[in-house]
């Protein structure tokens, strides 16, 4: 039996309705065409379900939507505000952290957490804050380059 749920995502109250299992990931791509997020390995290993649930990282493959309800879900979508993009957004894009960008959506979100809690990192800080994301295509050098610019500015 489905049920109605109202999730604060990106700042504002949505309300949807949807099984008491589902997965976060679903109800945003499936219902509120959030697809910014991605699904790939569905068990919390690669990253690129990431977003933050009140500021933290959290694999939205394994956290059921109905648990999300009174707190803020922040999607890559939610970064851009009147159409800027956020700092590391516009780094990832100029470094060329971006390969695929397949992982990217995660790996920004993951950096934004790391970037709040920890304006000034290490690069050990920020290597280690993005390591439950997997990118296939790059050494993460200019990953990291990234964040470490976004960091700077």
């Amino acid at each position: 039996m489905n049920q109605r749920m109202k999730l604060t995502v990106n700042g504002k109250d949505r309300r949807v309705t949807a099984r008491p299992d589902a997965y976060l990931i679903d109800v945003l791509r499936d219902d509120l065409a959030l697809t910014g997020t991605k699904y790939a390995c569905g068990m919390g290993e690669c990253g690129a379900c990431t977003v933050l649930l009140d500021g933290e990282p959290v694999f939205s493959c394994l956290t059921l939507a109905i648990e999300t309800q009174g707190r803020a879900i922040t999607t890559i979508e939610g970064l851009t505000r009147d159409g800027v993009q956020d700092p590391l957004q516009q780094a990832f894009a100029d470094r060329g952290g971006v390969q695929c960008g397949f992982c990217t959506p995660g790996m920004i979100l993951s950096a934004r957490a790391l970037l709040d809690e920890q304006p000034h990192p290490t690069e050990a800080e920020v290597r280690r804050a993005l390591s439950g994301n997997l990118c296939r295509c790059t050494g993460y050098a200019k990953i990291v380059e990234s964040v470490l610019t976004a960091a700077e500015e």
